[in-house]
């Protein structure tokens, strides 16, 4: 019995340390159009994802949006040291997906997209 308690805190252990640190909700600069939302962030298998949650307008109101529940972000690989690269991410504002890339620094993160040499980024802060 205490062998098997001891190997379910071992497991449990193991899959804490083994989340990534961008995993949480994360909230966007506001947009073209004056909105921000909140994005949850997962790992999707060896790679991390991210959908949009919230939406709100210029002024904090709660807005309805079809993109709410969208994925915003996919195919982003850990690269390591709080680098991630490889992915893309749907800007809502423009309706239009950017290669991407990410850099985690404490509770901000910076996000950046290009598409035909037009690049440009947001940093969000951690809500949770």
């Amino acid at each position: 019995m205490k062998m098997m308690a001891l190997a379910a805190g071992f497991a449990l252990a193991g899959t804490m340390a083994l989340a990534d640190p961008v995993v949480g909700t994360w909230k966007t600069q506001p947009g073209d159009d004056g909105n921000f939302g909140f994005v949850t962030i997962t790992t999707c298998g060896a790679e991390i994802c991210g959908t949009l949650g919230q939406g709100y307008d210029a002024n904090g109101k709660k807005i309805a949006s079809p993109n709410i529940g969208r994925k915003m972000i996919w195919a982003m690989k850990p690269q390591g040291g709080g680098a991630y690269m490889g992915g893309k991410i749907w800007a809502p504002d423009r309706d239009k997906t950017y290669n991407s890339k990410m850099t985690l620094n404490g509770n901000r993160l910076k996000v950046e997209g290009c598409v035909l040499g037009i690049c440009r980024g947001q940093t969000w802060t951690r809500v949770n």
